[in-house]
């Protein structure tokens, strides 16, 4: 599966019969699926369907659905309410000569409150049907548009993540074939400690004594926190060739990146390895930085 950034915007718009609808998505980051609909008034039935799509194609995100709907070209038909003419007629029969018996005009009956009534035709359930259906299949469309713009923003981020990734390396190289590093360098630093400790505390016995270089040797050593940034190097890249929403395991594997790097720059005794150290907490925040745009 690709990778997937969290950001992205499509709109969709479309018709059915004299009804035109617009849906326009919008997705940040978010730490799960978080989403927030605007429905008009009337349409509400669609919420569930909304939230079963959106699921189906996000697992991350905080995603602003909106949807609107207008009724097109308005057309209109006049219903003549039977019951009120037959009542004005009626009384027209009644009055007889007391009123003219010349033949009602219709801006007449036009112009007689609730006789004649203007109003948009209602719709039929065929026309429902197919408003909704255009209006899901709008939806649908307007989800693969997003996810298409959070691929193509997720692939440019696992380019930048990759080489992230390779600086990790490429730093980690350079404090593993630091000269400060070989045995003859270590052995001539516990040395020089040694004495000092010697110095400073002549009376300490052989116990003492061997407990302290243990100590000092360990402190020394950068090998198990480098194999443990070459392991995490390999989890990267796997995850980024993966693809699939791996966001939150990068995350975690960002967390050990600085974990290491934080031991090897407090356990550095040489400019150089110290510098690297510096340098690879650099590039981790980076690399960390970017890791949260991924779903």
């Amino acid at each position: 599966m690709p990778l997937q950034s969290m950001t992205g915007f499509a709109r969709r718009e479309g018709s059915s019969g004299r009804r035109r609808w617009a849906w326009e998505l919008r997705s940040v980051n978010g730490k799960g699926l978080d989403l927030r609909l605007r429905l008009p008034q009337g349409l509400e039935r669609f919420e569930p369907e909304v939230r079963k799509l959106a699921a189906e194609y996000f697992s991350r995100g905080n995603l602003q659905i909106g949807l609107s709907v207008s009724g097109g070209e308005a057309a209109v038909e006049a219903v003549v309410n039977q019951a009120a003419l037959t009542a004005v007629l009626n009384l027209r029969g009644q009055l007889g000569d007391l009123v003219d018996p010349a033949p009602l005009r219709f801006d007449t009956l036009l112009s007689i409150r609730g006789i004649v009534d203007f109003r948009e035709p209602e719709e039929s359930e065929e026309e429902r049907a197919a408003l909704d259906a255009g209006i899901l299949a709008g939806l649908a469309g307007a989800l693969t548009d997003l996810r298409a713009m959070r691929e193509d923003e997720g692939a440019a981020l696992c380019q930048i993540l990759l080489g992230q990734v390779e600086a990790i390396e490429r730093l980690t190289a350079t404090v593993e074939s630091d000269p400060s590093r070989s045995a003859a360098a270590i052995a001539d630093r516990l040395a020089q400690q040694v004495a000092l400790v010697m110095d400073n505390g002549s009376s300490l016995d052989r116990d003492r004594l061997h407990a302290e270089v243990a100590l000092l040797a360990t402190k020394a050593d950068l090998r198990e926190e480098i194999d443990r940034l070459g392991s995490h190097i390999v989890a990267a890249r796997e995850l980024l060739s993966k693809g699939g929403p791996v966001g939150r395991k990068l995350d975690f594997l960002a967390q050990e990146f600085n974990r290491e790097s934080n031991t090897i720059c407090s356990k550095s005794n040489a400019a150089a390895v110290s510098a690297a150290g510096i340098e690879l907490k650099v590039v981790i925040d980076q690399f960390r930085e970017q890791v949260q745009n991924l779903e």
